[in-house]
């Protein structure tokens, strides 16, 4: 028998992720400030790109729980 789907609690876990890619993304930028003179170009742009990356999964977290959102309150 199949578990039923239960998205109780789907916007707790979403925050969960949004705090931690938000800690990844400023862990990296403190990184990028200590160590500017110590990394080739080639790894500073990777960790900007990364963080770009972040920032756009951000953007899809946010959503997400908007929608999550909006399914809770039809209920």
């Amino acid at each position: 028998m199949a578990k039923p789907d239960n998205r109780a609690d789907n916007v707790e876990h979403l925050q969960k992720n949004i705090n931690h890619t938000i800690e990844n993304i400023e862990e990296a930028e403190a990184y990028l400030d200590e160590h500017a003179e110590e990394i080739s170009p080639e790894e500073q742009q990777q960790i900007e790109s990364k963080n770009d990356r972040r920032r756009e999964s951000l953007a899809a977290f946010r959503s997400e729980i908007k929608d999550e959102a909006n399914e809770q309150n039809e209920e």
